[in-house]
């Protein structure tokens, strides 16, 4: 009955089991044996060599990626309602020591190469603006939209046409390739995505994250930046421990598809009320306050989303008997 987010999703027991595991003693830090073996593993997962740290939190492993990017004096273009703007409590800024975030339009939280060529052209370039560094996208973006398989190669063809890094913010990034068709190489480093925060927390992790980083430079800053920042965690081992757990077998892959099935499922009973596409496991609604009160009486709980609007996000764990109720509550509105 409650959709309102994600991040309150149940664990999965593969995890619970692998922190039991990594109970014993071992190395201090990220020098034990699961730790050891993050980057093999997904390496294997995006076909070339990459680094992997274990973050505790998506706000950080966002940010930590975007002060291997910038400098103080730069900016990172952003859409206005990405999560580093309108959810991070001004992190970006603080992690970057300053950074500015550059924001554009567009359509589902989606950047284009025509809005972001846009922002480029308005800022004047000389010593009194601030020049952009960095571009930050996020898969599947903050309305649950999924950039395809032509998009994000557009945007890193752009990215590098004008020297800027680029970064992805994955927090949902296992539900959009569980709706594509696109393999996770395709859809960040050989579209020329340099930084991937891989996000867990959302799909049966409990306190994980990855950060993905495709070139070493920015990893070898981002292993002193993330000291600094507080997340190298004395006992990293149970963080690893969570991530390899995720993504042994795809596990990740499988609860991805399962929420993104669920959402399917009251997409297809709301119908008309759509605000946006459901491609991910994110519905927004048009509800009236009448109705979300309907709702919210059949002990449904969810998002308001400004004014007349609703978000419900589905879970992993739920599966069609969990999500036909609402379902059905909403076609009978």
């Amino acid at each position: 009955m409650r959709f309102f987010s994600d991040n309150a999703a149940l664990v999965h027991p593969k995890v619970m089991d692998a922190v039991m595991a990594a109970n014993s003693v071992d190395s201090a830090y990220d020098g034990d044996r699961w730790s050891a073996q993050l980057n093999l593993a997904f390496s294997e997962i995006f076909e070339r060599p990459v680094r992997c740290l274990s973050i505790a939190t998506g706000t950080a492993a966002n940010c930590i990626a975007l002060s291997a990017m910038v400098r103080p004096y730069q900016g990172v273009i952003c859409h206005e309602e990405a999560h580093i703007e309108m959810d991070e409590a001004g992190a970006p800024g603080f992690y970057t020591g300053g950074a500015k975030l550059l924001l554009t339009k567009g359509e589902g939280a989606k950047l284009t190469c025509d809005a972001i060529s846009a922002k480029l052209s308005s800022i004047r370039a000389d010593v009194h603006q601030v020049q952009a560094g960095a571009l930050s996208i996020t898969n599947a973006t903050e309305y649950g939209l999924v950039y395809r398989a032509n998009e994000v190669p557009a945007l890193g063809q752009l990215a590098r046409e004008k020297g800027l890094k680029f970064h992805m913010d994955g927090a949902r990034f296992a539900n959009a390739m569980a709706s594509s068709t696109c393999s996770p190489a395709d859809m960040t480093w050989r579209a020329g995505v340099d930084a991937l925060s891989f996000g867990f927390v959302k799909n049966g992790g409990m306190s994980a994250e990855a950060l993905i980083f495709f070139n070493d430079e920015m990893a070898d800053m981002a292993t002193y930046q993330r000291k600094q920042a507080g997340h190298l965690c004395s006992k990293g081992r149970f963080m690893a421990a969570q991530l390899l757990a995720m993504i042994d077998g795809d596990l990740w892959l499988k609860n991805a598809r399962a929420a993104n099935d669920a959402a399917a499922i009251i997409a297809k009973a709301a119908s008309s009320r759509l605000l946006h596409p459901v491609q991910a496991n994110e519905i927004f609604l048009r509800l009236t306050a009448n109705e979300a009160a309907k709702l919210r009486h059949a002990g449904f709980d969810f998002y308001d989303w400004g004014e007349g609007g609703a978000r419900f996000v589905t879970s992993w764990h739920h599966d069609a008997s969990d999500v036909q109720p609402l379902a059905d509550a909403i076609a009978a509105l």
